[in-house]
């Protein structure tokens, strides 16, 4: 019989002076909640750009996932955002955890401008607010280490066939943990559930400036 398909799903620890991440807090609750057949791996990553990218190349390595989802924390937003597009930025209005703050630098030298989520993120979004939760599509993850993580997650699978992406959740006065848990199981539900070759919905989900 074959091995049961592999779901690596990351978040981060607390960073910028807070005590507590969502992104982070929310595995435990994902994991104990899990009944799928798809093996899940949960790991934090630290939230510096010096390592981050490191830390989740060697969990690729180790567990070789199908489907990789990495969660961060986008405190001020209101909703669970899947993310669309990560590009080949650095620039952090404060310190990471190192103390590093990077302007203006390639996450990956002469890497591509940016890259796009290989999750049907619109899907994500449906199902999500079908568990009765906020979410929206986002366009932008920033210039921090949620970023980063990004576009180094979607380089090191470029051409590989593995879907993957990334996710802002909320702060805790918007959404509690039990909550975010129901919406990232759902989120990784409709993920699994929607075939590669099936795509993602055909709605309508882009902005006008």
């Amino acid at each position: 019989m074959p091995a049961p398909a592999t779901v690596l799903v990351t978040g981060f620890g607390p960073f910028g002076g807070g005590t507590a991440n969502p992104s982070g807090d929310v595995l435990p609750l994902v994991a104990d909640a899990w009944t799928r057949p798809e093996r899940l791996v949960t790991a934090v990553l630290p939230v510096e750009f010096g390592t981050s990218g490191d830390a989740l190349r060697v969990l690729l390595d180790a567990h070789r996932p199908s489907v990789v989802v990495a969660l961060g924390l986008a405190q001020g937003r209101s909703a669970i955002t899947p993310e669309r597009v990560a590009v080949n930025l650095d620039d952090a209005r404060i310190p990471d955890n190192a103390g590093a703050q990077p302007c203006d630098a390639p996450v990956v030298a002469d890497g591509p401008t940016a890259y796009l989520s290989t999750l049907p993120v619109k899907a994500a979004v449906a199902a999500v607010r079908a568990a009765g939760l906020p979410a929206e599509l986002s366009h932008t993850a920033g210039s921090y280490v949620c970023n980063h993580v990004f576009y180094a997650l979607q380089h090191a699978l470029a051409g590989r066939g593995v879907r993957s992406g990334f996710v802002h959740v909320p702060g805790y006065d918007v959404l509690a943990a039990p909550q975010l848990a129901v919406g990232v199981t759902a989120l990784l539900g409709a993920v699994l559930d929607r075939s590669a070759d099936a795509g993602d919905l055909v709605v309508a989900a882009g902005i006008v400036d």
